[in-house]
């Protein structure tokens, strides 16, 4: 693993945490909002080799301090680029992120200099159809306090996904994603913060997709929720010049599944965009 320098920057009422490693342009890592940062084990080392790689926590998960109340996570990493001295980085947000990032890009675009749009639908964005599997067990599991049974179900919503029983995915990525999941849920982060967000973008990001100005990226795994799917299809017909892969057999964390096609993916659209 690559070695690089971590601290915390004050975002108010609470400190992210972060790490930096590898030298270039700005390339910001955000992670799912069940996880934390360690979601991007397999990506760190590739690609630190060809930029400055940030990685942090988003407040509620891994190492940063909890908030008791809904925040705006989207000042959260304007704050933390302004703290690093960054004018312009590429943005890759997965899932929350994913619509955090796009959030940015359309109220501080001169701070994006590219987007990688990962599991992700924007803000505004209205879901269709049944909600996902285990989703309303799970909440309910987070009301009763049955903290191991909600990380078990939210692994079966997002690491398994709707068309997989958990015995068809890798058991090393399910712990993995266990172990992050269980510190969000012990800390309250989904129903205290992200059921409501404070000053949500207004008017959201579905509604203003063509005024994104970044090199934009939308990657999505055949195996995920078939909304996120096609929030990846709205976002590449509306946002001007972007582009959309699938990457098959996978679904919402797909950068934990097949790390090897993700960074090759993500790469090879940082080396040739224009």
């Amino acid at each position: 693993m690559t070695h690089g320098v971590n601290g915390y920057v004050d975002v108010g009422d609470g400190k992210l945490y972060y790490e930096v490693a590898g030298d270039g342009e700005p390339l910001v890592l955000s992670h799912a909002g069940f996880v934390d940062s360690r979601m991007w084990d397999d990506q760190w080392d590739a690609f630190a080799q060809h930029y400055r790689v940030i990685r942090f926590d988003m407040r509620g998960c891994g190492k940063s301090d909890r908030a008791e109340a809904p925040i705006v996570r989207r000042d959260d990493l304007y704050h933390l680029l302004k703290h690093l001295g960054i004018e312009r980085a590429t943005l890759l947000g997965c899932s929350l992120s994913g619509e955090i990032i796009l959030d940015i890009a359309l109220e501080h675009p001169e701070l994006v200099t590219a987007l990688v749009v990962v599991s992700a639908v924007p803000s505004g964005f209205e879901l269709q159809g049944e909600p996902p599997r285990y989703l309303m067990e799970m909440m309910a599991a987070i009301g009763q306090g049955d903290l191991t049974r909600a990380s078990e179900l939210q692994n079966r919503i997002w690491i398994d996904g709707p068309f997989r029983e958990s015995d068809q995915v890798d058991p090393h990525i399910q712990a993995r994603a266990a172990e992050m999941n269980r510190i969000a849920l012990a800390n309250g982060t989904l129903l205290n913060v992200d059921l409501s967000p404070l000053k949500p973008l207004n008017p959201p990001a579905v509604q203003r997709l063509t005024a994104v100005q970044a090199s934009t990226l939308i990657i999505v795994g055949e195996l995920d929720h078939p909304e996120v799917l096609r929030a990846a299809d709205v976002m590449t017909a509306t946002i001007p010049g972007s582009r959309k892969e699938i990457m098959p057999n996978c679904a919402h964390l797909l950068n934990m599944e097949q790390p090897a096609t993700f960074n090759q993916i993500v790469l090879d659209f940082l080396h040739n965009r224009t």
